[in-house]
């Protein structure tokens, strides 16, 4: 089964919406386990998974499906939302503020009590069976207030406010994911609490627990634990010469300096 430490009630809430047949709305920051969450309640409730990586070309017409030319004949394919319908599963969208403005519209009798999904190209209007179940996620702090999810969409789902966890769960999780020694996991977890904090001097985005663990899996296969973090914790945060300078001295205030540099 999937791992996932939980670190609150969002376990609880998300199966109680899941029975009322209730659209559930992830929101928090980069790489802290919302995507893993929901592969987790998906094993959990025993339910199909279909994930959608929106991003800002993607229409309504990929999500529901199209008539495509195949040999000589019009055949229509069903898109992964009408699959999910058709299926009963949790349909995932992840990061949906991506996606264009028709995409949330197709959502709407879907997460409300009609739960349809009208096909006007076929002439259908598809009802979704009770284990359907629409999840979206989202970064509130990371998108441009034109991207920001609007107030009439939020107010149709319930909502599960998502952050790191503390310290302590964070090292844990570490440990479980990557295979590292604890005491590692702590190092890890110091490097990446501080990196978020430099947010307000610059940095886009902090270390997300995601990278921690990319970090102490590069550990684990042999790399040495500056390099690892040099090539996770700082490479892949930043370009800005500053902002590398900084989290370069993050690294030796918690490390000490490289070995032999």
């Amino acid at each position: 089964m999937v791992y996932y430490r939980p670190h609150g009630n969002e376990i609880a809430v998300f199966e109680t919406a899941a029975r009322r047949r209730l659209p559930v709305l992830l929101k928090g920051p980069t790489g802290c386990g919302k995507t893993r969450f929901v592969r987790y309640m998906a094993e959990r409730l025993g339910r199909p998974l279909i994930t959608i990586a929106c991003q800002e070309d993607l229409a309504a017409a990929d999500l529901t499906g199209r008539f495509l030319l195949e040999g000589g004949s019009t055949v229509w394919r069903d898109g992964p939302l009408t699959r999910a319908v058709r299926e009963g599963a949790i349909c995932y969208l992840d990061e949906v503020v991506e996606a264009r403005s028709d995409v949330m519209t197709v959502l709407h009798p879907l997460t409300d009590d009609r739960r349809t999904l009208p096909l006007d190209r076929l002439g259908v209007e598809l009802t979704a069976p009770d284990a359907f179940l629409v999840v979206i996620s989202y970064n509130p702090g990371y998108q441009s207030v034109s991207k920001e999810l609007k107030e009439s969409t939020r107010q149709r789902f319930v909502s599960l406010a998502f952050d790191y966890p503390p310290a302590e769960v964070e090292a844990e999780i570490v440990v479980a994911e990557s295979g590292c020694a604890s005491e590692i996991a702590i190092q890890l977890v110091k490097i990446g609490r501080g990196s978020r904090n430099l947010r307000s001097h610059g940095l886009g985005e902090g270390a997300s627990t995601r990278l921690l663990i990319y970090a102490g899996q590069l550990v684990v296969a042999g790399l040495p634990l500056f390099d690892a973090c040099e090539a996770t914790l700082v490479g892949s945060l930043t370009d800005d010469a500053e902002m590398t300078k900084a989290l370069r001295e993050l690294l030796k205030s918690v490390l000490g300096p490289p070995p032999g540099r």
